[in-house]
């Protein structure tokens, strides 16, 4: 038997102890991080192990990390787990080709052109549209930028910044849109922040306002980053709105759909994008709302023009053949790049545009289930809003924060608390479209019945006393 062949059945063994594992213990236990070394041997040995120490070894780090496919894990933005994608991914894995060219990639460009070409009519971009495969959101947003400022000042990418362009985004925007700036050069003394209003949507007149101001002042407004899908409260910019001021001052408009651009697949919530297809570029990640694997990041160009002029460069020993529509390196950021196209597609081919638009669906469709207990039950209160997979509340008088840790620190259940303006609550996000309504109601049961056991968790009150 040759190394893969025993190698992938003790892989198969592997799976069935996790799968099997996350059932019975939903939520992994705890190691404190200083005691890591102590539980776990992650030590790097100076000779060969053998196969059955060393499946064992594989075997406590499976069960001891972090579950994020199960139905007691609503902590981070991802969750569940999508099969025909995973199937993808290992697929993926095993072939290790890399994106750049077609010489070694071979239908695996068709197949995330493919998926570009679809994306960019969902969202109603025309025939000179492109993109491309970041490695995660925070990667796209800088793409975006980037491109931004070339077609503002194209001279920058030859003689550096020379002038002072002026970006704006959202007070409740991604953390990635503050270090963007200082990467390409912009500094972030001329990053804006607008003010939302109280569900957490940029102000379009605030926009406007500080635009003029800082033209007044000398300033060129180059950029504007829209949310989909505000990390905390998931609130989606108005873009339209917003793109009519872009458009009047010629600006790049990139919306920022990591969270929500999913939307895009689905009839009775793709309204919350409404003007998208006025934007310069927009981005959306499957490894959120859609649930492939880690990473899979798509960035959408209305005209792919911007892509060349910003990341193309010639290299005459990788570039050899098959011309630029098919040598994907010429309008990426990196040069070698994993194949994070796979895993979407086969589950986009699998149950078709409408089994995505049937995940999406399920997401909200738990949420409103979420929003319907919280307001049937007087001891909660609400934070957030309808149209939105971040359903945040408190319960009692219990300081969120304190709560939450006291969960995952217990192995009950592993969900996350954010901020908006002066408020501190729990952040339900309602990721994992293969929960169902018994799952979000768990949940709260869950929870119940730990304050219950635990009576001493610190009150918000008696904090602020």
């Amino acid at each position: 038997m040759s190394n893969i062949t025993k190698d992938l059945a003790m892989f198969n063994e592997l799976v069935e102890v996790l799968i099997t594992e996350e059932g019975i213990h939903p939520v992994a236990e705890r190691i404190e991080a200083n005691k890591l070394y102590d539980v776990l041997d992650l030590s790097l040995n100076a000779e060969e192990m053998v196969d059955a120490e060393f499946k064992e070894v594989l075997r406590d780090v499976l069960v001891s990390t972090p579950k994020t496919a199960t139905n007691l894990f609503f902590n981070q933005l991802f969750g569940g787990r999508q099969s025909k994608a995973v199937l993808g991914d290992l697929l993926a894995v095993l072939l290790n080709n890399s994106m750049y060219t077609y010489k070694v990639a071979g239908p695996q460009v068709g197949i995330e052109q493919e998926i570009i070409r679809q994306s960019c009519h969902l969202i109603g971009y025309g025939a000179a549209s492109n993109g491309t495969f970041p490695t995660g959101g925070s990667m796209s947003n800088y793409m975006a930028l980037v491109m931004g400022r070339d077609a503002k000042d194209p001279e920058c990418r030859l003689d550096g910044m020379t002038k002072p362009l002026i970006v704006y985004t959202s007070k409740e925007a991604h953390y990635s849109n503050d270090k963007n700036v200082s990467f390409a050069g912009i500094g972030r003394n001329n990053m804006r922040y607008i003010a939302t209003d109280a569900e957490g949507r940029m102000l379009p007149r605030l926009l406007e306002a500080q635009i003029i101001e800082d033209m007044k002042n000398g300033g060129i407004p180059t950029y504007v980053n829209a949310t989909a899908g505000t990390t905390v409260l998931g609130a989606f910019d108005p873009i339209d709105a917003i793109a009519d001021i872009t458009e009047k001052y010629e600006m790049w408009l990139h919306v920022d759909g990591a969270y929500c651009g999913s939307v895009i697949f689905s009839d009775q919530y793709k309204h919350l994008v409404s003007g998208v297809s006025r934007s310069n570029s927009f981005s959306y990640n499957a490894h959120k709302m859609l649930g492939t694997p880690l990473t899979c990041s798509i960035l959408l160009v209305n005209d792919k023009k911007h892509l060349h002029d910003s990341f193309s460069n010639d290299a005459d020993y990788l570039y050899q053949t098959d011309g630029d529509d098919f040598n994907l390196g010429k309008t990426s950021f990196q040069c070698g790049r994993r194949n994070d196209a796979l895993k979407f597609w086969t589950l986009w081919k699998s149950i078709g545009t409408s089994g995505l638009k049937n995940i999406v669906d399920q997401q909200f469709s738990l949420a409103d289930i979420a929003l319907d207990y919280i307001r049937s039950h007087s001891e909660y209160t609400l934070y957030s809003f309808n149209d939105s997979i971040s359903v945040c509340f408190n319960y009692k008088d219990i300081e969120p924060m304190a709560l939450c840790t006291a969960l995952y620190e217990q192995q009950i259940t592993v969900v996350g608390f954010g901020s908006f303006e002066e408020d501190t609550f729990v952040r339900l996000v309602t990721i994992n479209a293969n929960n169902e309504k018994v799952d979000i109601l768990n949940f709260f049961h869950v929870l119940e019945a730990f304050v219950v056991k635990t009576p001493n968790l610190p009150k918000v009150l008696a904090l602020q006393a």
